[in-house]
């Protein structure tokens, strides 16, 4: 499987790469002709530090940002976002002029919520949701109800890999887009042409640490 995986650099920074693998994948909330990979971009710190560099850029000196909630294990790039927003004089309502990293918690029902000693990062704060991959938009959906529920004020999302630029009023910035992956398509589980072709589901499983989606 390692063989089929094919690298694609960003045009703005070369060392920061997406990994896909062309096949035939079920998401939560989709099927997808293509596993996008995100584990280096998540957790190389040269990677990280890059993405979060690249997406600073959509921010810095036009948006109030107080607090970072990071979804899909991207905490690593939220820590090196705050710090290059922070660096390049980002403006913050915070009263100790700094950024909060946050991440909700899963509870039953897959309901996301914010304990009582994280809510305050929240609320009437100007909050950047940041998230490995946006497809359908339902993780958006889910994060940007969460934050407005505890009253945060929703200022964008920043995502490594979205094929939607806008979801509940919310602008999207990402990284990577369908237009960088040759073919990329994205399918309702009932639609999909893969499985009327009786084509099975692709379980990847290997050194990079891929499992089934």
């Amino acid at each position: 499987m390692e063989t089929r995986v094919v690298r694609i650099p960003s045009n703005v920074d070369p060392n920061v790469v997406l990994r896909v693998i062309p096949g035939h994948f079920a998401t939560t909330h989709s099927h997808i002709n293509y596993y996008v990979d995100m584990t280096f971009l998540k957790a190389r710190k040269s990677e990280a530090e890059g993405a979060a560099k690249i997406l600073a850029r959509n921010y810095e000196m036009t948006t109030y940002i107080d607090t970072i909630v990071c979804m899909d294990g991207c905490e690593i790039i939220g820590a090196y976002l705050a710090e290059q927003l922070t660096r390049n004089g980002i403006m913050s309502i915070n009263a100790h002029q700094t950024m909060y990293v946050v991440s909700p918690e899963i509870h039953t029902g897959g309901q996301l919520i914010f304990r009582d000693n994280m809510q305050s990062m929240i609320q009437d704060k100007h909050v950047l949701l940041v998230l490995a991959t946006a497809t359908t938009g339902i993780t958006v959906k889910r994060a940007v109800e969460c934050i407005r529920y505890y009253g945060g004020i929703v200022e964008g999302a920043a995502a490594l890999f979205s094929a939607t630029e806008e979801i509940d009023g919310v602008k999207i910035k990402s990284l990577f887009t369908p237009d960088d992956i040759p073919d990329y398509k994205t399918y309702h589980a009932t639609e999909c042409p893969l499985c009327k072709e009786k084509k099975k589901l692709d379980a990847i499983v290997n050194s990079y640490g891929y499992s089934r989606m």
